[in-house]
């Protein structure tokens, strides 16, 4: 029997070592696939959108002034960066003081603490926060304390909060939207195309999201590529969708698409949910006397990460679906990505992937019929019937 702490072999590694996790934020994506990669990950970053300031945009100069003509009963500021952004707007048109002396006036709801920390270092004190960071009890507090009449300011940040804004106008509130910054597609949109081919190819095990419109901006791609029902199907059964909170995942879940959120809706507990999630999703088996664990481009034997090349990751995955049983060259030349005919692209590959493994008796050759994986005879039963 193996036992993994007894292994000379085994080696430390992080939770993600062996998984590639592609990356769709524009904002803090650094700082994400930092998070990652102290844990062993790979990372494959295309940013889905960009964020396009608005300062000399007419619609948000336009909604300054009507803040600082009519004071409203209440302010939403939802992100620091799009508040701060705001106040830096107005100074620019010689309209700070005016609109810090509005704010002054009205009642400042902060949607978190990082929101909370702008408007501080702004001058002002906000009136409430709320505890969960979420949009959704800021619209309880004003709808239970009532809307009609009053005139609400809501700092938008990239995306219209449909929902939110709606919802106070149906309240019979006056909703003066600020639209401080705009999602626009990427520049360059080849980095997102290598992403989304990745994903539809099954190269990566999971997918994150921090922004509804990052989602939408991949799907909306997707299907102008033709390939939105690979992708679906993808994100469905094979790579898994990460969301940094309910609100990120609404695009995905609306085209039937189920995903992984964190209680709290940070980057940390983010990457703490794959670290747990990725783990749990990978293959196990005993064989020939040894743990392997196969992950997305490396294996681990005994503890110990052994990268593998793709073509050899087909090989193990397609012998893996019936472990123990044999496997016929034809079977697995089909596996191989763009081999072609020559069964002696099998015998290529099955030679590197016994070579990366370190361990050549995992895999037996069956003369004049296939490969198999030399299974523990105490489970071969297990899989007898598979």
């Amino acid at each position: 029997m193996y036992d993994e702490e007894q292994q000379p072999g085994a080696v430390e590694h992080g939770p993600l070592a062996g998984f590639t996790v592609g990356v769709t934020a524009a904002r803090r994506a650094d700082e994400l696939g930092a998070l990652l990669q102290r844990r062993g990950g790979a990372v494959l970053h295309a940013p889905a959108l960009r964020i396009v300031p608005l300062a000399d945009d007419g619609e948000l100069l336009a909604a300054t002034k009507e803040i600082i003509d009519q004071v409203p009963d209440v302010v939403v500021a939802t992100t620091a960066i799009g508040f701060r952004g705001w106040i830096e707007a107005a100074e620019g048109w010689g309209l700070g003081e005016q609109l810090l002396g509005g704010l002054r006036g009205a009642e400042l709801l902060a949607r978190g603490p990082k929101v909370k920390g702008a408007i501080r270092a702004a001058g002002l004190t906000e009136e409430w926060s709320p505890s969960s960071e979420s949009l959704a009890e800021v619209l309880d507090r004003l709808l239970e304390e009532g809307v009609d009449g009053r005139r609400i300011a809501v700092q938008l940040h990239g995306e219209p909060l449909p929902g939110f804004v709606e919802s106070l106008r149906a309240g019979g509130a006056e909703v003066v939207p600020v639209p401080v910054y705009r999602w626009m597609p990427p520049e360059d949109i080849t980095p997102l195309d290598r992403l989304l081919d990745a994903t539809v190819s099954r190269s990566l095990d999971a997918l994150t999201f921090t922004s509804a419109p990052a989602a939408a901006s991949l799907l909306s791609r997707a299907e102008d590529r033709g390939l939105l029902t690979d992708l679906l199907s993808a994100l469905t059964h094979d790579v898994l969708p990460a969301c940094v909170g309910p609100v990120t995942a609404v695009p995905l879940q609306a085209h039937g698409v189920d995903t992984i959120q964190p209680e709290r809706f940070r980057l940390g507990p983010l990457v703490q949910l794959l670290c747990q999630e990725l783990p749990a999703r990978a293959r196990a088996l005993p064989i020939a006397g040894h743990r392997v664990e196969i992950r997305g481009h490396a294996v681990l034997v005994d503890g110990a990460l052994k990268p593998v090349p793709p073509a050899g990751m087909s090989l193990l995955r397609a012998l893996s679906r019936r472990p123990g049983w044999v496997v016929p060259r034809a079977d697995l030349l089909r596996a191989l990505p763009g081999a072609g005919r020559d069964e002696h692209a099998v015998e290529t590959a099955m030679a590197r992937l016994r070579t990366a493994l370190g361990a050549p008796k995992l895999i037996q050759t069956v003369v004049k019929r296939g490969y198999r994986l030399a299974l523990d005879p105490a489970t071969d039963a297990k899989y007898a019937d598979a």
